[in-house]
């Protein structure tokens, strides 16, 4: 396990992220910062209300220090397994990889997604 993984995440929560990142970028419901660095940032200014994070990230040192800033902001933060698939859900172009992703604000039809998604993180962060 990198070390920037603080939890595993069944497959079955990964795909709920993954629809529930879909739901917000490419529809355009809500709004999300992809990268690193937007995350980090957005992280630290408490904009963001969730954080998803790809597995598969080298070095896993390039995420290490976010859910250390989610704990501290009371920002729940997730797991997936792939990097690629991650920018696909985000709407970013086809063949591009993002380590991480920041949801901003989702609007009323993907707010029970959102929740779901947020109960997995109570779940899975506190076992």
């Amino acid at each position: 396990m990198s070390v920037h993984i603080a939890f595993e995440t069944p497959k079955d929560v990964q795909e709920q992220v993954y629809e529930l990142v879909k739901a917000i970028g490419k529809d355009g419901k809500g709004r999300i910062k992809k990268g690193a660095n937007e995350v980090t940032k957005a992280a630290e200014r408490g904009s963001a209300i969730m954080v998803v994070m790809a597995e598969n990230v080298n070095p896993g040192e390039l995420l290490a220090h976010i859910p250390m800033i989610c704990k501290e902001k009371n920002i729940p933060f997730i797991y997936v397994e792939d990097q690629g698939y991650l920018a696909d859900s985000a709407g970013m172009i086809a063949g591009t990889r993002t380590a991480a992703i920041a949801v901003l604000d989702v609007d009323k039809e993907a707010q029970d997604r959102f929740n779901e998604v947020k109960g997995h993180h109570e779940t899975l962060s506190n076992n």
